[in-house]
């Protein structure tokens, strides 16, 4: 419908400038500039998608913002254009989902911004094939979202298709899929925003092909994060990073997660640092299969299967350096046959794993190698404390080189340094000596009490 001063006026929308000049009279009204921005009032429980995607539009294509008015908002599908800058009240200002086959969409739309909105999905499902999220940006350059609460959907809360900017002061929970969900970035902050009581993942951070990323997911808090899609580690976790290179995960608050706090699959040049994790169900923070890189450094595990891992040399997962982490209170899962865990640290290829601190692992404080897959090693600097073994080495005759060395190791109830076939030690503590070099294996310098 044609946006005339009247239209406006009866759906609800005017601005100061607008509305004073209109009060004035007509000339007043006429002679009036173009405002800074616009304003529109909730409709009573009315369904207002036609008045609000009109004023999206108007606002949009004289490039000023739309103020929302406390209230609720119930709408149905709703396009975002180009530059749309909508404002609210924060939780005051609810726009809730009526039913439709999406809810907030865009296409290459840059400059799309939304600021200090509660978008509500009312548990009500829609259309996965045309919206993959209640706010679906696609092909959007240089968004913002920030201070929304994002909450109630049967999909993903924030979902972003090769799109680039930031989502910052986000509230995104009880969504069946992930929090917020990326594909294919070109450069994106998701920084200071809460995830929780979310189906599958909290942020994923994915890529239709192996490719460089860029992403920076920093000083996030993520919580309780279950895997309702099952699978073997592709949901329940905090942040989960897959074939997206050169991501940077750091400062984050984890917990309670049912598989990993930070999942990275291959995923090459990954950093994860400085990032604390709590009530993991499995591997903390995870490195795995086709990957090339990856800084793990800095981080505080508290409770989980195994603290972190950065394996899958077999499938080409290589180039590591774990360095400075504190680990503790890890548990073996009996109730599974075969995956028991309780391991600190494991690694397999061409990895420095130095000057980490690791407490309580049943099974044993450093891994490393599986099978013949042992390559380029060096464990040194580290204190193990009450652990099963405190450093498991591969004995394969096809295992490459590892070096052991000034580690400190007390309380190692099954021996401080030990060979190993697939987990199940082998042969006498190779720390007892004080120092031997056996094929590519060389050990010490190491104090065990």
């Amino acid at each position: 419908m044609p946006l005339d001063r009247r239209t406006l006026l009866s759906a609800g929308l005017a601005s100061t400038g607008f509305a004073a000049a209109a009060a004035a009279g007509p000339r007043a009204a006429e002679s009036t500039a173009e405002p800074a921005s616009l304003t529109i009032a909730p409709g009573d429980g009315a369904d207002q998608t036609a008045a609000l995607q009109a004023a999206i539009d108007h606002a949009a294509e004289r490039g000023v913002a739309l103020t929302l008015a406390p209230g609720t908002f119930r709408v149905g599908p709703l396009k975002l254009r180009a530059n749309t800058h909508l404002v609210g009240a924060g939780r005051q200002t609810v726009i809730e989902f009526a039913g439709g086959a999406t809810f907030l969409t865009a296409h290459k739309a840059p400059g799309v911004r939304l600021e200090r909105l509660t978008i509500d999905g009312n548990g009500l499902g829609m259309d996965a094939h045309l919206a993959t999220g209640l706010i679906t940006l696609e092909d959007c350059d240089g968004l913002s979202l920030s201070g929304l609460e994002v909450r109630r959907g049967l999909i993903n809360g924030i979902s972003l298709l090769r799109s680039s900017g930031s989502v910052t002061d986000c509230m995104l929970k009880e969504m069946s899929q992930a929090g917020l969900m990326s594909l294919d970035a070109e450069g994106l902050m998701i920084a200071h925003n809460a995830v929780a009581e979310c189906a599958n993942n909290g942020i994923q951070i994915w890529r239709s092909t192996p490719g460089d990323d860029g992403s920076v997911v920093t000083a996030n808090r993520i919580e309780r994060i279950a895997a309702k899609g099952g699978g073997s580690g592709q949901n329940g976790n905090g942040i989960n990073v897959f074939r997206a290179g050169g991501v940077l995960v750091s400062g984050n608050r984890i917990a309670e997660c049912l598989y990993s706090a930070i999942r990275a699959n291959s995923a090459g040049n990954i950093q994860m640092i400085g990032n604390a994790c709590r009530t993991v169900g499995e591997v903390a923070l995870y490195a795995e299969f086709a990957f090339e890189g990856a800084l793990i450094a800095g981080n505080l595990v508290d409770g989980a299967a195994s603290g972190i891992a950065v394996t899958n040399f077999n499938e080409g997962g290589r180039l590591a350096v774990v360095q400075g982490n504190l680990v503790r209170n890890l548990f073996r899962r009996e109730a599974e046959p075969v995956d028991t865990r309780g391991v600190g640290i494991s690694v397999e290829a061409d990895a420095a794993v130095t000057g980490n601190v690791i407490e309580g692992a049943p099974t044993a404080g450093i891994v490393a190698g599986w099978g013949a897959y042992l390559r380029d090693v060096a464990i040194t600097g580290n204190l193990i404390r009450t652990a099963g073994v405190g450093i498991l080495v591969s004995a394969d005759p096809a295992a490459g080189a590892c070096l052991i060395s000034q580690n400190m190791i007390s309380g190692a109830r099954d021996g401080a340094i030990r060979a190993m076939d697939h987990g199940i030690p082998q042969g006498p503590d190779l720390a007892a000596g004080g120092g031997q070099t056996v094929g590519r294996l060389s050990v010490s310098g190491n104090f065990a009490v």
